[in-house]
Order: structure tokens, then C-alpha cells, then sequence
């Protein structure tokens, strides 16, 4: 009978297409990709990784999850080391564990945690440079709050993503946004059910064009009645971003 095995990784998406596999022979471009072809050497047969979800080019995420079958007889612990010694450094294991053969990584998710970093102040962070978006602009944290109330709770929110023409619903319930002031940073942090094409960056975006005054907090219910993305903020550049948790019942 295969093992279902799940993994907790974090990964810097710097130079990576994205998380998703783009056919069979992507090879390194992809997370998902890259991981599949340790997977398949460890397991010594085809592996499918199935994933939370996905997350774009550039991206980052601090607590990525996914989970494949396989025949093999390794400990988990011995499959961790493998995938450590032999993934780039960019791509890191956190946890390895059997779980039960009807676990799937992205239909049994409840809610995810994204988190995008913005650079604040005279001088950002030349560290940070490459996991930040440096915002020029003195920012209204309170104006930004007040358009986060009403970005919360259960909206189409089509206008605030990508998403062109689709069948599906884009219906999505966010029960949490915070902003986490420091020095040199402001964390922006979204929680909800599930997060449409470019969904956060945009969000993100359209809270800094509120916070720097270039549009009034209502503009939010707006983008919510006529589902326009045209009406909404910018589309805030992918370094920024980091999936940061996926929350399991």
C-alpha cells in the first residue's frame, strides 16, 4: 500500500517560475518541478507532488505544503536529509510525515497566511532588498486600516485579481488583515479561504495607494460593486510576497 507523505518547505522564488510544473519537462523553473525531480531519484519512481496551492514567479513562501504517494520504505527523517542534501539552497524541507492516504495538501486547507513586506522610511533595508518592495511615499496607516475593514469578509473579489474570463466562483472570505508597523517596515498580512490570481498583490497594492493618499479608502467598495480591476490599486511587485502559513482543520 503507498505512503502519503507531507511536506512543510520554505523557499526563496527568486529565480523560479513559480511553483507550478509547466509540463513534464520543466525541469529547475518550477518549485514544484524541482522538488519532483529529487522526489523521483529518492523514491527511485515517478513522484507527483500535489501542492496547497500555488504561488507566482518570485514569490516567496515561509510554510508551503504538499503531499505525494509513493512505495518507499525511508523514514521520514531519512527522506528530510535526502531532500535537504540535495535540493538547491534556495529550497529548504522543514517537516516530513506519514499522514492519512485521504490527505490532500490544497482540498483540505481551511484558510491561508500571506504576508507582504513593504520598505518604509529615509533608507530601507539594503538586506532586505531582494525579499522587500520600498515604498517612497509616507503612508496613513489609519486610512489603510479603514480600507481593510471593508476589504474583510466574504466579496467576489474579482476586481482585486488577474483573473480574466473563468467558470469558477471567485467568491472568497478574508478574515484577517493586520499591519505590523516597525522601524524600516510595514508587514501587511492577509488571511482568508482561499486567494484569486494576484489577488494579494493587488489588495496590497490598493492599501498603499490609500495609505499615500492617491485614492480615498470607499474606492474599496467600488472595486466590489462593479467587479472592474481598472478601479483597484496597482499590482505590487512579487519579492514582497511570502505564503506564510496553511492552516489545516
Amino acid at each position: 500500500m503507498k505512503r502519503n507523505i507531507k511536506l512543510l518547505m520554505e523557499y526563496d522564488g527568486s529565480r523560479y517560475d513559480g511553483w507550478q510544473r509547466l509540463g513534464k519537462k520543466s525541469g529547475g523553473t518550477t518549485i514544484q518541478g524541482k522538488l519532483e525531480e529529487v522526489l523521483s531519484k529518492m523514491c527511485q519512481e515517478p513522484v507527483e507532488l500535489i501542492g496547497s496551492g500555488r504561488t507566482d514567479a518570485g514569490v516567496h513562501a515561509r510554510g508551503q505544503v504538499a503531499n505525494f504517494h509513493t512505495d518507499s520504505a525511508m523514514k521520514c527523517w531519512e527522506m528530510k536529509y535526502y531532500l535537504n542534501r540535495y535540493l538547491p539552497q534556495d529550497i529548504g524541507v522543514l517537516y516530513v510525515s506519514d499522514v492519512p492516504d485521504r490527505f490532500h495538501s490544497r482540498l483540505n486547507a481551511v484558510s491561508k497566511r500571506y504576508i507582504y513586506r513593504v520598505a518604509v522610511g529615509d533608507v530601507p533595508c539594503v538586506f532586505d532588498r531582494k525579499y522587500t518592495w520600498y515604498c517612497f511615499d509616507k503612508l496613513d496607516i489609519g486610512r489603510m486600516k479603514k480600507a481593510a475593514a471593508l476589504m474583510m469578509g466574504e466579496h467576489d473579489f474579482k476586481g482585486f485579481s488577474s483573473v480574466k474570463k473563468t467558470n469558477k466562483s471567485t467568491v472568497r472570505t478574508v478574515s484577517r488583515i493586520d499591519m505590523d508597523v516597525r522601524d524600516r517596515e510595514l508587514d501587511l498580512i492577509f488571511e482568508g479561504n482561499g486567494f484569486l490570481y494576484n489577488m494579494v498583490r493587488i489588495m496590497a497594492g490598493t492599501l498603499i495607494e490609500i495609505g499615500t493618499g492617491d485614492r480615498e479608502p470607499e474606492s474599496v467598495t467600488e472595486v466590489f460593486r462593479t467587479k472592474d480591476r481598472e478601479k483597484a490599486g496597482i499590482t505590487l511587485p512579487p519579492q514582497g510576497l511570502f505564503l506564510d502559513e496553511v492552516i489545516y482543520p
